[in-house]
């Protein structure tokens, strides 16, 4: 019995390059998250650190305008690799809001998916 399957991603995601200020978040504590890819609304991240789902987050967010602190909430996370010396986790974060993280070069962002074009679904509101 096929399963319909409903996109509920509120924007693009780009997989930032390794030189990229958005290759990296940073939580307040100072733990680094390598960002694998990311949107407006959120990022999936992957680091040595647990991120505890429904917990929420404080994380160093380099956009458009300068570095910022967004409170994000933990969607998922999960064993990503495991090593003789570490573990690494794979997490989901939601920002509590609206990030404008798009680079001055739109040729820097490779878009991955594109959730917009289904015409159901309703992008996030533009900050002033």
């Amino acid at each position: 019995m096929p399963t319909e399957y409903t996109e509920r991603r509120h924007g693009n995601r780009w997989a930032p390059s390794a030189t990229d200020p958005l290759s990296r978040l940073r939580l307040r504590l100072g733990r680094d998250l390598s960002v694998v890819d990311v949107s407006t609304s959120g990022a999936l991240v992957q680091s040595t650190t647990r991120l505890l789902p429904g917990t929420n987050v404080d994380v160093h967010v380099t956009a458009t305008h300068g570095r910022v602190l967004i409170r994000a909430r933990v969607v998922r996370c999960t064993v990503w690799d495991v090593t003789a010396d570490a573990v690494q986790y794979r997490g989901a974060l939601a920002f509590s809001t609206h990030v404008d993280l798009h680079p001055m070069d739109p040729a820097l962002m490779p878009v991955l998916t594109d959730p917009l074009a289904d015409a159901s679904l309703q992008p996030l509101p533009e900050l002033v």
